[in-house]
């Protein structure tokens, strides 16, 4: 009789288990939670010790390319040095694929300085800024009035690394080099700039627009500054030669005192 009434009490006690929703049985032995010293299992607070964290490398802020180029332009007190500066300078990706650094050519110190905007093909070539067609051109009006660069004119770009494909050089590509260009200038020392071109006048006087701008004299890096056509352009346009030798006569009258 006692089996019978344990079978049906153990049988009512699961039913009731499973009322209350119990699924799962969590031990072989049965446990009776009233017995156990302190609080219920489920009101005792578990603490998992975990590692320490690793530690994350901190982010640098990247460096500004204008402030690293303004710092190592400023510290250049040579031709020389404002040349190796710009050799080791690493933030202008345009370095990455030409061949050579293009610097200057003619004159040091001559009382001319002509700013062209970014080497082509061969001046990448070669190494020194206008030496292909252009090139040739320049000399020739500068021979129209008794200049050239083998004794009175000086010559740069504002890039000294060609862009692939002779793209127009970015706005972040001009601001970098903006400092060595400055510090080109004060170590020059001209008398008088001639600004070629549309980023030329970009970077020397902060605007744009060639074909309005050319023939007014500016002032840039403290100096006396004549915006002109690029030889380039004078190629394909060849009506506008009559515009550049005007602005060559400008120049003239300028180094003669006249104006």
């Amino acid at each position: 009789m006692e089996s019978a009434i344990d079978h049906h009490t153990a049988r009512a006690l699961l039913e009731w288990q499973f009322e209350l929703g119990v699924t799962d049985a969590i031990g072989d032995d049965p446990v009776n939670r009233y017995d156990l010293p302190g609080a219920a299992p489920w009101q005792q607070e578990k603490r998992v010790d975990k590692p320490d964290a690793p530690d994350m490398p901190v982010a640098r802020p990247a460096e500004d390319p204008v402030a690293v180029a303004e710092a190592a332009a400023k510290r250049a007190d040579t031709l020389e040095a404002l040349r190796a500066a710009l050799a080791r300078f690493e933030h202008c990706e345009l370095k990455k694929g030409a061949r050579n650094l293009v610097f200057c050519d003619g004159v040091a110190g001559a009382r001319v300085m002509i700013i062209g905007e970014a080497p082509g093909r061969d001046e990448d070539r070669e190494g020194r800024p206008f030496v292909g067609r252009a090139g040739q051109l320049l000399d020739r009006m500068l021979a129209a009035v008794n200049l050239s660069r083998e004794t009175s004119v000086y010559i740069t770009n504002v890039l000294p690394w060609r862009p692939p494909q002779n793209r127009d050089p970015r706005p972040d590509e001009i601001a970098m080099m903006r400092p060595f260009l400055r510090r080109h200038v004060e170590l020059a020392e001209p008398d008088f700039i001639i600004a070629m071109g549309n980023i030329s006048c970009d970077a020397v006087l902060g605007r744009r627009g060639i074909t309005r701008l050319r023939g007014n004299w500016g002032q840039g890096f403290g100096r006396p500054v004549l915006p002109m056509c690029h030889p380039a352009y004078l190629l394909r346009q060849p009506l506008a030669k009559r515009e550049a030798w005007a602005d060559l006569l400008s120049l003239q009258a300028r180094l003669k005192g006249n104006t």
